[in-house]
């Protein structure tokens, strides 16, 4: 991929950042979510490319834009795959809270797994837990092996989760084995780039998300030398089918991260509230400001982006 599409993608969240975030403690879930969908989708249909959506907002019948097949950028120029989350964290951004972002990731053709909109089991870790960690062992097991690589103890340890009752288990597993805990409402895509963040004091994530979401993770984790794995958990009959006629034969395979995300991969973020990887936006009088990450796998470049946002030169958000 040209390495100049970096850059040309992450105009595209924060312009889905910009517009969502004038939504942000109103409220309003849906408005906010469909303000990025509005502009994310304006901005994509500027690069030249040909995009097709394989992560988006759901399927065709249920999503009025970004939905998973959709055709996006100008039709010229090369074959491209995008996973897309225009607002991540909808809930945390409509009650004004922490680490709602905007975020996309772009691969080659056939790249990323095309993965239904069901649940997955997760574990994500930094560069130093890459290559040790097995999501069928016991959070205790994975903690210590965590532990021993990043040479402390693992009550020195903090494991970022979603506050789900169906993680009371897990929580009380992870309590049990020494290691602090950082519950979350939303955002599970924030919260695994941060065990890639030094001082973002998070180490590792467990629990069950979404699958669109583990997908993106995977790209990002790649890009910054992390690990992920997942594992698809069907929800009813109905997700097995739709999953099958999207091509996954075995429902219980454990994914590595380079099933998820395969070959060169670009990935882009834009902060919408102030979180613990990136700000959020800043509306001024001349306009806004933003902070974005961008990354590649091929070259393992991680760039922060501040830009500076003067509504009175561009087009109206």
């Amino acid at each position: 991929m040209n390495r100049n599409f970096a850059l040309e993608f992450v105009r595209v969240t924060e312009m889905a950042a910009i517009a969502s975030a004038r939504w942000m403690g109103r409220g309003d879930e849906k408005a906010a979510d469909q303000a990025a969908v509005d502009a994310m989708r304006s901005m994509l249909d500027t690069i030249e490319c040909r995009g097709t959506v394989v992560i988006g907002e759901g399927e065709r019948d249920e999503a009025p834009m970004l939905y998973i097949g959709e055709k996006v950028g100008t039709g010229e120029g090369p074959a491209l795959d995008i996973a897309l989350d225009p607002l991540e964290g909808t809930t945390v951004c409509a009650v004004g809270a922490s680490n709602s972002i905007s975020v996309m990731a772009i691969a080659e053709e056939g790249n990323f797994l095309n993965a239904p909109d069901t649940y997955m089991q997760k574990i994500a870790v930094g560069p130093e837990g890459k290559g040790i960690i097995d999501i069928t062992e016991t959070p205790l097991e994975n903690l210590k092996r965590l532990a021993e690589a990043k040479k402390c103890k693992v009550n020195d340890l903090t494991v970022v989760i979603l506050d789900r009752p169906r993680h009371e288990e897990l929580i009380r597993q992870v309590r049990e084995a020494g290691a602090r805990i950082r519950l979350i409402g939303d955002g599970d895509v924030a919260a695994s780039l941060a065990c890639c963040e030094p001082d973002s004091g998070i180490d590792m994530l467990l629990g069950t998300g979404g699958a669109p979401e583990g997908v993106i993770s995977a790209a990002a984790l790649r890009c910054m030398g992390g690990d992920f794995q997942g594992i698809l958990k069907f929800r009813s009959d109905d997700e097995i089918e739709r999953a099958k006629k999207m091509g996954i034969t075995d429902i219980d395979k454990i994914y590595q991260i380079e099933e998820l995300a395969s070959g060169h991969v670009m990935f882009c973020a834009t902060g919408v509230t102030d979180g613990t990887f990136l700000d959020g936006v800043h509306f001024r009088s001349w306009g806004a400001t933003t902070q974005s990450i961008v990354m590649r796998s091929e070259s393992g470049t991680v760039r922060k982006i501040e830009a500076k946002h003067h509504f009175d030169m561009k087009p109206r958000y």
